[in-house]
Order: C-alpha cells, then structure tokens, then sequence
C-alpha cells in the first residue's frame, strides 16, 4: 500500500507516505488509488478530530510520475489524470477537520502540491530539506493544484518568481516566503507539533474556503497588481525569447484562475498543463534533465568492473582562474586540496581569490561562518612541489601550452606515489599527446572544467590510449564526489565540447565576413536559445586564445603531415586581430568596445570592415547555420567514437556551453527537427554555404531507416 493508514487515542490519523517498490514517493496511478481509499476511509469516520500526512521514506514526496507523463501523449488523458488528482487533494483539504503536512524531507512538485492541500505545513529545521516547484525547469507547470493555491496563499506577485523560475527553498528560506507555517527540531518534534495544532485548530479551513477571503496583495483586477502584470509578458519574453512556453503558461493560470473561483481555477490549470505535457518541449526537457541526467548521474559511462574509487587529497597546478576554481569546488566537498603555483605570493592571491567565493556564499546565508573557515582551511597554498607528495590525485590547470604542461607533469610526478592520478585541465590539446610526458600514461587523463568552474556543472573526462578502467573510474567518482556532472569522452583535438562549442562562434564569425548585420547575427544567436550571442562569446573567450588554438592546431597537424582546412572564420579571426589588435574582453576590446563602467556594445566599425553584401539573410536562416553547425558535428563526434552516446552528447552540450535546453541537447535537436528533414535541410545548406554542412554518412543512414538518436 502507498499509503499507511494509523489511528491515534486523540483520534488523529497519520498517513504515512511509503511506497514500496521506490526509494521515494511519487504521484502516479497507484498513488491516486491509495489516496482515493484513505479519503473514503476518512469520510467514514466518526469521530475524526484530525490528519496529519507525512512520510516513511527520506524524502516526503519526489513529485509526479515523468516515466508516465513522458510516454504520454493524449492530451485529454493527462487533463483527466490531473482533474482526478486535483479531485482527491480538494477533498482533503474539506474534510471538515484540520490536515497537518509533517514535512520530514525534501517536498517538490506534487509532493509540495499535496502539502498546499493542508491546512498546516510544519517541516523540520534541515537545510538539505527542500521546497518548490521545479516543474517549470522540465518544460512543464505544477499541475496538481500548484498554480491554483500558491497565489491564493501567499499573492500573485510573491508566487510569480517561485513558480516561473523553479528555485528550491530550504525550511528557513521557504517560511519566510510563506510556502510552511512552522519549523521542528527532528521527526518527534514535527508530529508533537502537528497534533498539538490539530488540537488547537478544530475548525481550519483553508483561507480560501472562508467567507470574505480575497487574494492576499489583490487579483488582476486591482491597478496595482494589473500595472505588475502588465509588464510580466516582456518580462518573460526578454528572458526566454519565447522558447519556452511554460513560464507564460504559469503566467495565464495564475492571472485567468484568481479572478474565477477555485473550482474553475483548478481546470484551467489543468488545461495548460495537458497542454504542456504533450509539447516538444516539454518532452525534450524531461528526457534531457530527467532520464539521460539521471543515467549519466548513476554512472552509465563509469566502468563496470571497478568498485567505487575514494580520492583522498587533490594537488592543483596553477592557482588562476581555473586552478583556484577547482580548489574551490574541491575544498567545498571536504577534500583537502594543495594549490601550487610558481611563487608562494601567485598561490595565495588563488587562496585569496577562494575565500571571496565562500564570503559570497557565506553572504548569501549558503555557509555558515564555521563552515566557510572550515572549507578554507583545507587549501593549502604552496610553490613547493614537494608538499603534493601525498595527494592522490593531481589536476594540471596551466596555460594551454604542451611544453608547459609536459614540466608541471614530469615535475609533479617526480614527488607522488606511483598509484597517483594524474589529470589534465587541457579544454583542446590531445591527452594521448599530452600523456606522452608522462612515467605513467596509463594513470592519465583529462579532466575537462568550465568557467567559471564555480557556477558550471559540467566536467568532460577525456581517456587517452593508455587510460586505465581504473584511473577513468576514479576520476567519474571524484567528480561526483564535488557535485559536478560527469560526461565520458575519447580522445580527439578539441574532444567533444570545445570541438562542437567551436563551431558556433566560428559560424558567427562567418555570417560577419559575409556581411551580415553584427547585431542580427547576435540576436539570431540569443533567438536560437543560446546564451550569448556568438560575437560576445568569441570576446568572453579571447580572440587571441582562438588565434593561438588554431595556430597550435596548424603546428599540430603539419607535424603529422597533415594539413587544417581552411574555414571561413579564419579572415576575420586575422582581421580583428592583426590589423586592428582587438583581441576580446579580456583586452578591452574584441567585436565589442567595453567602456570604463558602461555597458558593452558591438564596435561601431564592424560594419565598416565587414559590409553588407548582397540580401541579408532571415533570422530562421542564421538561427539554423548557427544549431545545424554544432548539430552536425555532434553527430561526428558520435560517428568517430569520441561520444559515445546521446545522453554525455546532449548533457554535455547543455551544460558545457548552453546549447539551447529546450531542445533537450544537440542531438535531441534532430530528433526533435526531424531526422529526414534535419538531413535534406542540411544538404540543402551545404550546397549554399560550404561542406561543412553536409550530413555524416551515420545521418543519411538513420534518416533512411526512420532510426532516433
């Protein structure tokens, strides 16, 4: 049973959520049938004198059924299943008794939708205990009654950011924005509380069920709420460009449900989440965020065979931007970390830079004062090599030059354990290469972060020829273990993220030496579901350090008697910077000027340099050149055995440089576009603007076949 049923001398009853085939609760089928039989149960009663509903698992409840709802595809199915849900929560919330939710966990989505539905929400004092409604980060809306009873609780305006942009509220956080009513110490103090409220509360009902009620701060019809509402539509579009129809969505419910009455209110959310539930979008978040996160997060490309790899202490090289980053994310998960640069003074001015993160969090009530002295406490600056002797694993985050990074290895080496890992920062240069300096090979690896490495979830591990299982599950472990997302890739010049991410800003360079308009090309950019535009990116980047890639590339390649083919980004690469010494953000100037306290703004000369040409081409046009680009060599990279499967294709892509989410990653692009159609069109493409267009033999074969990545 979903759901026990227990009965106490004071007659309050407990439901205790517990499924028991699941390691968390979840609103499904079964559920609804469960709460259908305790409601009749309750109904029959009497003398009930209260309910109070919480949890036997570690968690009160996940949330709604996605397997469920993915494969769903019945629009008028889904509205049903949400009425009837609904049906069951409305009912006991008018029991006619006070309803206690004891939060004892985490309560997101419908678990957080059930406890609305009380009368009383008491959740225990836990900050890794959790509230919201994280729906709107899967393309989708609360859907049990969400949407209806936040802006009647706590007002339209308070809601809107709650609901619209997914953020998760600890216990004292969410109290204070009116989600709970109380806070307890542990289980015990939680059901004390919750029974000495039923007692005292005889006749709760919900404030909305009360005569005279009137949403708190006003409903649309109030000037003032209405002028707010007024200007949440350009909000929303300046944010998500229209790309993602479930923050409006939310918005319609919330304005259309709190001027009608609560019954009505409840269908028309329902209307728009059966909407949701059945768009593209929708399916390409869940099976994005949800199924490939999840498989990539319980180690589908993690090998087999070893047995969990515990790293002990982590020795940094190069205390910059990357290398204190990762000292950052690395004392923050309990490791002791050694970070060594060139001089003593460079290694502080990084431990310096580390203690500025933990203020921040500090600041922002994420770390207590003890908690933040602890984290800085375990980095230990140095310019001695000998301090790294005991770490068990080595991160090289040196500038991007093999020579150098060949003497930080060997000099690293020469002091550790043989049993030591050994991992390169490199975001381009070949780790078989790279492991070349190396006594061990076999114990090398790359591991691939992103700036800032504070805020970006992703770490690419790249294996060389010589990787071991081992040394590849050690490195997935201890990425987990800092509570970043692992994708695994093989070797290859650029791997997997830096190749594809390349591609974007190069095509946006292409579109400027075409003589496309610099602004259309960032607005296509930004349109297209990217998060900067490909001019600001290539700036935010460093044309210089293109410039030294692709001219490390060159050498590269020559020295394999090989030659780099020519790309039409090249000339203007060559323009920006040797002729007019603009080089990026970094130097105060690139395809943007950066004016002293001001706002960025593309360089007035660009069209000068660069002139239009010829008839501009449609938004839909650069917006496709743009995704096709990084789509295609997607495929590539699966096709040449770098990827190796879509799930590390599509997470990586998201969140290594942002690829449009509402796509569900790169790949999912094509599914999404279509296979037979992406192919044709990109054929199509090729022949107006290059190879670099044409559809990999893997594609024409899957588009012939009517296959899916």
């Amino acid at each position: 049973m979903a759901i026990q049923y227990a009965k106490d001398e004071q007659n309050i009853v407990t439901l205790t959520l517990d499924r028991p085939d699941r390691s968390a609760n979840v609103i499904n089928a079964e559920f609804g049938a469960a709460l259908a039989a305790v409601l009749a149960r309750l109904q029959a009663e009497a003398d009930l004198a209260g309910v109070i509903v919480t949890s036997a698992k570690k968690t009160f409840m996940a949330g709604g059924d996605l397997e469920w709802l993915y494969a769903a595809t019945d629009a008028a199915e889904i509205f049903a299943s949400a009425e009837a849900l609904k049906a069951g929560f409305r009912t006991l919330e008018k029991l006619g008794v006070p309803v206690v939710a004891a939060l004892n966990g985490t309560a997101l989505g419908g678990g957080l939708e059930l406890a609305l539905a009380c009368h009383h929400r008491i959740a225990i004092n836990d900050p890794r205990l959790k509230l919201g409604f994280p729906e709107v980060t899967l393309g989708l809306l609360p859907g049990g009654g969400g949407v209806t009873r936040l802006p009647r609780m706590i007002g339209l305006q308070a809601s809107f950011p709650l609901l619209t942009e997914g953020a998760q509220l600890d216990p004292v956080a969410a109290k204070t924005a009116g989600l709970i009513d109380e806070l307890a110490d542990d289980v015990a103090d939680l059901l004390t509380k919750a029974r000495a409220w039923i007692v005292a509360n005889p006749q709760a009902a919900q404030p909305w069920d009360k005569p005279g009620y009137r949403i708190p701060g006003g409903d649309p019809r109030q000037p003032k709420v209405g002028q707010m509402l007024s200007v949440a539509p350009a909000m929303l579009k300046k944010r998500t460009f229209g790309n993602y129809p479930a923050p409006e969505a939310i918005l319609s419910v919330m304005v259309e449900g709190t001027v009608v009455d609560f019954e009505t209110a409840s269908r028309i959310e329902s209307r728009y989440f059966a909407q949701l539930a059945t768009s593209q979008v929708a399916k390409n978040m869940i099976n994005a965020f949800w199924f490939q996160l999840n498989e990539i997060s319980a180690g589908a490309s993690r090998p087999k065979a070893v047995p969990p790899q515990e790293t002990r202490k982590v020795g940094v090289l190069g205390a910059g931007m990357m290398g204190h980053g990762i000292a950052y994310v690395t004392a923050v998960s309990h490791l002791p970390v050694v970070l060594k640069d060139v001089t003593l003074e460079q290694a502080e001015a990084g431990k310096a830079k580390i203690a500025a993160l933990l203020d921040k969090r500090v600041a922002k009530g994420k770390l207590t004062r003890e908690e933040r002295d602890a984290a800085l406490a375990r980095v230990q600056p140095t310019a001695d090599a000998a301090d790294l002797a005991d770490c068990d694993l080595i991160i090289e985050a040196v500038f991007e030059d093999r020579s150098l990074k060949a003497t930080v290895t060997q000099e690293a080496e020469a002091v550790v354990g043989e049993a030591t890992l050994f991992a390169s920062n490199t975001s381009t240069l070949p780790i078989t290469g790279l492991a070349k300096a190396s006594q061990r090979p076999s114990n090398f690896i790359g591991l691939h972060f992103f700036s800032p490495v504070e805020r970006m979830k992703l770490v690419e591990i790249i294996t060389g020829a010589e990787t071991s299982a081992e040394t590849l599950a050690k490195a997935f472990d201890f990425v987990l273990k800092i509570r970043k997302t692992p994708i695994v890739v093989n070797d290859s010049r650029g791997f997997y993220t830096s190749r594809v991410f390349a591609t974007y800003v190069k095509e946006g360079l292409a579109l400027l030496g075409e003589g496309q308009h610099p602004r259309a090309i960032e607005s296509a950019g930004l349109q297209a579901g990217m998060p900067v535009g490909p001019l600001a990116l290539s700036d935010e980047v460093s044309l210089g350090l293109m410039l030294h890639i692709r001219e490390q590339t060159r050498q590269d390649l020559a020295a394999e008697g090989q030659t780099m083919p020519a790309h039409p980004s090249d000339a203007v690469l060559d323009v920006m910077t040797g002729e007019y010494g603009r080089y990026g953000k970094a130097r105060g100037a690139g395809f943007y000027d950066y004016p002293a306290g001001g706002k960025k703004q593309l360089w007035p000369e660009l069209t000068t340099i660069f002139p239009p040409q010829g008839e501009p081409l449609s938004q839909p046009e650069m917006i496709e050149r743009l995704m096709f680009v990084q789509a295609l060599e997607a495929v590539r990279c699966l096709e040449e055995n770098v990827v190796t499967n879509a799930a590390d294709a599509n997470i990586g892509a998201i969140f290594g440089w942002g690829f449009a989410p509402f796509k569900g990653g790169t790949l999912q692009y094509i599914n999404d576009y279509g296979v037979a159609a992406f192919t044709q069109r990109s054929q199509a493409l090729a022949e107006k603007f290059g190879d670099r267009f044409l559809p990999p033999e893997r594609l024409q074969v899957m588009a012939a076949s009517g296959a899916q990545f």
